[in-house]
């Protein structure tokens, strides 16, 4: 048996409870994770609240949780990139129970070696917003080097990721944010931080190549007015609108965030080498669950919340 936060039905923060269930099982291909530290990420409020009821069937009791980092506890037979013992981390499939407990089997996949010189605790912010990251720019909009990007809300988990990784790839960035996000912003890296409090984003930036859009809406569609005649707009929220895309002569994608431990050990390289680093705003334990799901829901959480198990 294992500690875990369950949740029995959909509802606010109030239906995640602490209690035992049992370990998980372990695959030819798994490996088992016993997990020192994971995330809150919004996919797990808007998955607890219902919002996401008609796409992803899940059954109860449910496990939220799509970051871990921890040690290799237990490896499956056919298991070739890691041994017992092993310090990894991982963005587990959405269709297996989550990581808010003690330990989970992933598939070897999509883990790979925690970075040296992060703790259990940074680690466990990266993947899902580092993966929601790189797919978003680099496999879907193909971001090139020496290109202009946009990315909507960089204090957050995704935005203060991409920011990092744009620059990291020799990209201009600017970013929006709240006038007291100025600072922090330019010291992820952003060349232009426009304070959405203050001024439209469309009427102070320069067309760009690229833009990320991690808001949807009203924004995503001014988004159209700020890129380039083929520019590509990447977003993780709602489906752009085709005509406005031909209007504009821009390409447009709804990202589906890959899940790959090739990825992850790439991110992990950049984490290693300094050219990213993980934004922690707040480390809670698990039993915290549900004041760092509140949190989180204000969207105005700097970077990451994460939980030590």
């Amino acid at each position: 048996m294992m500690r875990a936060i369950t949740m029995e039905q959909y509802g606010h923060a109030d239906v995640l409870h602490e209690t035992e269930v049992a370990e998980p099982e372990v695959g030819a291909n798994d490996i088992l994770i016993e997990i020192k530290a994971t995330s809150v990420n919004p996919i797990d409020w808007k998955i607890r609240e219902g919002y996401l009821k008609e796409r992803i069937p899940y059954t109860f009791p449910l496990i939220l949780g799509w970051d871990a980092a921890g040690v290799v506890k237990k490896i499956g037979t056919a298991v070739t990139r890691f041994a017992v013992g092993d310090e990894v981390f991982s963005s587990p499939d959405l269709m297996r129970n989550g990581t808010y407990a003690e330990y989970v089997a992933v598939d070897e996949n999509m883990a790979a070696k925690k970075p040296s010189n992060l703790s259990f605790e940074e680690a466990a912010s990266v993947p899902l917003v580092g993966l929601t990251a790189w797919t978003s720019l680099i496999d879907v909009a193909n971001m090139k080097e020496g290109e202009r990007v946009l990315v909507h809300a960089g204090a957050g988990g995704v935005g203060s990721f991409a920011i990092q990784l744009a620059k990291a790839h020799g990209c201009w960035v600017a970013t929006t944010g709240s006038g007291k996000n100025i600072e922090f912003l330019k010291e992820l890296g952003a060349d232009q931080v426009i304070n959405y409090e203050e001024e439209n984003f469309e009427d102070v930036l320069s067309p760009v190549d690229v833009v990320l859009d991690t808001l949807g809406g009203e924004i995503q569609e001014r988004s159209f007015h700020v890129l380039k005649k083929g520019g590509r707009l990447s977003s993780i929220t709602t489906a752009p609108d085709e005509q406005l895309a031909k209007v504009h002569a821009v390409k447009t994608y709804h990202v589906s965030m890959g899940r790959d431990g090739d990825t992850l050990a790439k991110i992990a390289e950049l984490l290693e080498n300094g050219k990213i680093r993980p934004v922690v705003e707040k480390v809670l334990d698990l039993s915290d669950v549900q004041e760092a799901h509140r949190i989180s829901e204000t969207r105005h959480a700097r970077g990451k919340i994460v939980l030590k198990v």
